[in-house]
């Protein structure tokens, strides 16, 4: 039976990895110091981002396994449970960076750290770094480590702290040169949104489920809503919410050209819950009300 390990504080982190604990609240780990393992289950209750060197087995987050290749980096939020694949035992190697979420109380990055979306990410969705990329991540993490062999002073808190939000804007930086040097995958991803949203409204699923929502859209792609969000704005500038309301309109307005159909009815096949909640939601993107939209088009044509 597979091993389940809850790490909530980063003493029982250094613990599973053989390490001296330097500080309670954050750890700079170099896994070559553990002992061998096999597969396991690991609870966290504390950020943790792990940079991988060689094979120590599949990561597998939910059903899913991480994109996770020599090089790679992968990021663990507090309530994420990681699986560890490895019938066999292995010797564990990389290098990681593990924090306690106390240690942003009366920081800036406590304010911020969930604007780093990438935390977010599903499995699929590692971050694949350079040879350069990755010296840089090991100079922030020596940068971290050489403030927690200091004795701590009223200064070590914020240079801490500040020496993690400067690796995570780095970390920033290297996903948008991914999302970028990713560009014909990240196109593909955009043409299947595209379908999907197009076979959604020539379905029956906007009378059954309703309007699609961004989450929904995400999970039919394989994608995490944060990856995903941030990869759409990236190709398209906009928000997917935005995408998804341009082609409820671009639908609606081909609709309305139908005389047939009441606006009741068109509001119906689109997924609205009320006929009232189209009307607002066409007069505030196109600035009059369906009915009028219709006459003003007739009048013209």
């Amino acid at each position: 039976m597979k091993q389940v390990f809850n790490f909530n504080t980063i003493n029982e982190y250094n613990a599973f990895n053989n390490h001296e604990a330097l500080h309670p609240l954050v750890s700079v780990l170099d896994f070559s110091k553990a002992n061998q393992r096999t597969g396991s289950r690991m609870n966290f209750g504390i950020y943790c981002i792990i940079l991988k060197d060689v094979d120590c087995g599949d990561l597998k987050y939910g059903r899913n396994y991480y994109d996770y290749q020599e090089g790679t980096l992968v990021f663990i939020s507090p309530g994420q449970v990681v699986d560890v694949e490895n019938k066999a035992y292995y010797q564990p190697t990389g290098h990681g960076l593990a924090f306690h979420p106390d240690l942003l109380h009366g920081m800036p990055l406590a304010k911020s750290i969930h604007e780093y979306s990438f935390f977010s990410y599903q499995t699929n969705e590692s971050l694949h770094l350079s040879k350069r990329e990755r010296q840089l991540v090991l100079d922030c993490f020596l940068k971290i480590e050489f403030e927690l062999q200091q004795s701590i002073d009223k200064h070590s808190k914020k240079l801490i702290a500040s020496n993690i939000e400067l690796f995570l804007n780095y970390c920033d930086r290297f996903y948008d040169r991914q999302f970028f040097t990713r560009d014909k995958t990240n196109k593909g991803i955009l043409e299947k949104f595209e379908e999907l949203l197009n076979s959604y409204f020539t379905s029956e699923k906007p009378q059954t489920i309703g309007l699609p929502s961004v989450a929904y859209c995400a999970d039919e792609l394989h994608l995490s809503a944060n990856y995903f969000g941030d990869l759409i704005k990236k190709e398209t500038g906009k928000s997917p919410q935005e995408y998804i309301q341009n082609k409820i309109l671009d639908i609606a307005k081909n609709k309305i050209f139908d005389n047939d159909k009441t606006v009741n009815e068109i509001s119906y096949e689109l997924g609205f819950k009320y006929p009232q909640h189209f009307s607002r939601f066409f007069k505030q993107h196109v600035g009059m009300a369906p009915k009028e939209y219709r006459i003003s088009n007739e009048l013209i044509l």
